[in-house]
C-alpha cells in the first residue's frame, strides 16, 4: 500500500477494507488508527471505507474518523471528506446536514461543496 501512492490505487483499496470491515468488527478500531495516520493516503482510507454501505454506516465511526481530519490542507483528505459525507446524504441527509452544521469553521470548503451537493 505504501508503493505508487495515487488516488486510484488507494480508492481501490477502500472497497476491500470497506468489505471486510462489514464481517469483522475489529475493523473499527484499524480504522480509527489510520484516520490519524502520518500517511494522509492511509487517513483516506479510513475517511472512504464505509463508501456504499448506505442504511450499514456506522455514523459514530463515520464522525470520529471526519473530525480527526478536519482542518487538513490536503486537497485529497479534504475531497474524500465531502465524498464520504456526500454519498452518505443520499441515505441520511438529516445527519449529514447535522454534521456540517456542527462542524461547519472547521470544515474545508471543498469538503462543504462536495458534502452538500444532494441535500
Amino acid at each position: 500500500m505504501k508503493e505508487k501512492q495515487w488516488w486510484d490505487t488507494i480508492d481501490f483499496f477502500d472497497r476491500i477494507i470497506g468489505e471486510i470491515g462489514l464481517g469483522d468488527s475489529r475493523v473499527n478500531a484499524l480504522m480509527l488508527a489510520w484516520s490519524v495516520d502520518e500517511d494522509f493516503w492511509v487517513r483516506r482510507i479510513a475517511i472512504d471505507h464505509q463508501l456504499l454501505r448506505k442504511e450499514r454506516t456506522n455514523t459514530e465511526l463515520l464522525e470520529q474518523i471526519l473530525v480527526n481530519n478536519l482542518g487538513s490542507d490536503e486537497f485529497f483528505i479534504n475531497k474524500a471528506i465531502g465524498w464520504s459525507l456526500r454519498d452518505y446524504s443520499k441515505t441520511d441527509p438529516e445527519w449529514v446536514r447535522t454534521f456540517i452544521s456542527k462542524y461547519r469553521d472547521r470544515m474545508d470548503k471543498l469538503s462543504i461543496r462536495e458534502g452538500s451537493k444532494y441535500i
